[in-house]
């Protein structure tokens, strides 16, 4: 399929890398602090809400009964959270790396996420990566939906949200892309599923036969 794609946009959580292990650790030093929760989050706890927007996970998670609390929480677990992943990083999916080298001979890359400011800078700065990206923003930075920031990266970036393609692993996504006027590939191989899609991919490694 001929798309006439210009760049290509990245979600992070089950497109990029997966990074539950080391996020379900991260936040469990600090439920630590909380034993009144009694609270222990694991892998799959943390997959079955990454996507999100942090103020909706820290609501499924935490039912602590006050949203104040709930969010001096998520606040606390996600200033933690970016460190810890500079330390310890998470999984990234097989062969991206050579992936992203050989889409940036041909697209612009982009990241959007749901995520909080600095977990895009953390992964970057683990794995090296930054050299293959332009530009990022997140639901951190702005507090706005993942198909408005899509749309207003593709402003600040001088692209038709037309000639650019979004890569994510969630319905959610799914609905942002179509939302912000982008073509949409689901990646199978992550965390969720989506009802339609320009490209299917089992493997990330796949974008690099685009057209």
């Amino acid at each position: 399929m001929n798309m006439n794609i210009k760049a290509v946009i990245f979600d992070m959580d089950g497109t990029l890398w997966d990074s539950a292990k080391s996020v379900a650790a991260a936040w469990n030093e600090v439920l630590s602090e909380f034993p009144q929760l009694g609270i222990t989050l694991t892998e799959k706890n943390i997959k079955s809400v990454m996507g999100l927007p942090m103020d909706e996970i820290a609501d499924k998670l935490f039912a602590s009964g006050s949203a104040a609390i709930n969010k001096e929480i998520m606040d606390r677990c996600c200033e933690y959270e970016n460190e810890y992943l500079r330390m310890h990083g998470g999984i990234l999916y097989d062969g991206l790396e050579v992936t992203l080298a050989v889409l940036a001979e041909k697209y612009r890359l982009f990241i959007v996420s749901n995520c909080q400011s600095g977990y895009i800078e953390a992964f970057l700065d683990y794995y090296g990566l930054a050299e293959y990206f332009e530009d990022f923003t997140c639901w951190g930075d702005n507090n706005v939906s993942k198909g408005e920031n899509i749309r207003l990266l593709c402003g600040k970036n001088g692209i038709e949200p037309s000639e650019a393609l979004y890569v994510g692993d969630t319905q959610g996504d799914c609905i942002s892309a179509y939302a912000a006027g982008t073509r949409f590939a689901y990646a199978a191989y992550g965390f969720g599923s989506a009802d339609k899609y320009d490209i299917y991919l089992t493997a990330v490694t796949q974008l690099t036969a685009m057209q």
